[in-house]
């Protein structure tokens, strides 16, 4: 899946994409609302990529502090740009070594 079907099915459906990455269900959820299914999704999923959505959803409700563990647990530098910007940049990542 490229970034922009991924992006163009968060408009268009009702649910992620069957398949998709525990982490990538994250961010999806994420961007239709959803903070808690989003949170719960990257939590569960067991392992670094997970961990850098929760990392990212814990920025974006500004628990800064708990972000920064997480960044610190999956090996990333804490994100410096717009709450947009991090979504857009984990989400090619995680697609383009999907």
């Amino acid at each position: 899946m490229t970034f922009e079907e991924f992006e163009g099915s968060v408009a268009l459906n009702s649910e992620p994409a069957e398949g998709l990455a525990p982490a990538l269900q994250a961010l999806w959820w994420d961007a239709k609302g959803n903070w808690d299914l989003a949170h719960e999704t990257s939590q569960g999923a067991g392992n670094a990529d997970g961990d850098w959505v929760h990392a990212f959803l814990h920025r974006k409700e500004g628990d800064i502090s708990n972000a920064r563990y997480w960044y610190s647990r999956c090996g990333k530098p804490e994100f410096s740009g717009t709450l947009d910007d991090e979504w857009m940049a984990i989400a090619r990542t995680l697609l383009e070594e999907g």
